[in-house]
C-alpha cells in the first residue's frame, strides 16, 4: 500500500530530527567530520520535509464521508 503524502512528510521530519540529534552527538564526541555530514543530511531531510508539507497543504481537501 503506498504511503500517504502526510505520512511521508511526517517521516521526513522525523529523519531530520534524528540526523540533527546524531550530528549533535558526533560534535560532542569531537567527530566533526561525521557531525558535518550528519548536519548536511539533516538539512536535506528538513528541506524535503518542508517541500512535502507545503505540497500537502496546497492539496484540495476532500470532505470526509461517514
Amino acid at each position: 500500500m503506498p504511503q500517504s503524502n502526510h505520512d511521508h512528510a511526517a517521516d521526513l521530519h522525523i529523519y531530520a530530527a534524528h540526523a540533527h540529534t546524531a550530528a549533535a552527538a558526533a560534535h560532542h564526541r569531537g567527530d566533526h567530520e561525521a557531525a558535518e555530514e550528519l548536519s548536511s543530511r539533516a538539512q536535506e531531510y528538513s528541506m524535503e520535509a518542508a517541500e512535502k508539507t507545503n505540497a500537502v497543504s496546497r492539496q484540495k481537501l476532500e470532505p470526509v464521508r461517514a
